[in-house]
């Protein structure tokens, strides 16, 4: 594979992961828009537009970094886009703000998953490799955000179906873990690289080959 190609591939993956990290953020204002909070709305935050949501550290220097040194996991995020869960109606509302994100990630694995397993001969070989991209990179972001660990997606969606004692105890360890700020996040993707990454690399590759029917 000569270089220029690789600069390509490279480039179009960054490209890949920075809109499938935006349409994650955007989804949960769309969602708490639907619930009755008009917070994200009114932000000028549900829109598609990078500039709205780039934060320079999460969205493109750390991604990019992890892109180029090949380290085999991928992670990044957006500017989180605000709402009020006083404002969402019903008792799952913030439940389901926090998995509108994952759950847009899996919608999206999910579509482009099927023009690989149905498209071999009829689609353009490039555009299958940009689509296995597409799946890999929101597969990962699916996945990780439903951990149910503090502030993580999936520790609001856990929070969300515990008995009302158990959720107040698990919120407020989500506090004390929230004090520790981007160390305490860094400290976390560190422990999860080494300690969790084979398992999740496990999971993803099970899911890949799933829908795709290509084995990783």
């Amino acid at each position: 594979m000569s270089k220029t190609l690789m600069q390509l591939e490279l480039i179009f993956g960054l490209i890949i992961l920075i809109f499938s990290i935006i349409i994650h953020e955007v989804m949960h204002g769309v969602v708490a828009n639907w619930l009755g909070d008009p917070t994200a709305r009114l932000a000028g935050r549900l829109t598609l537009n990078p500039i709205k949501h780039i934060d320079p550290i999460g969205s493109v220097l750390l991604p990019a970094l992890l892109v180029l040194t090949h380290a085999g996991v991928v992670f990044g995020w957006a500017k989180p886009v605000p709402y009020n869960p006083y404002n969402l109606r019903g008792r799952y509302g913030e439940a389901l703000v926090a998995f509108a994100g994952p759950g847009i990630n899996l919608l999206l694995a999910l579509i482009f998953g099927l023009l690989i397993r149905f498209g071999e001969g009829l689609l353009p070989a490039p555009f299958l490799a940009l689509a296995g991209t597409v799946v890999i990179y929101n597969l990962m972001l699916a996945v990780f955000n439903l951990i149910p660990i503090p502030p993580i997606d999936g520790s609001k969606v856990l929070s969300a179906v515990l008995p009302y004692h158990m959720s107040r105890a698990f919120n407020d360890f989500g506090n004390r873990i929230a004090g520790f700020g981007l160390m305490g996040l860094f400290l976390f993707l560190i422990l999860f690289g080494y300690l969790f990454f084979p398992v999740f690399f496990a999971i993803i590759s099970f899911f890949f080959s799933l829908i795709t029917g290509v084995p990783v």
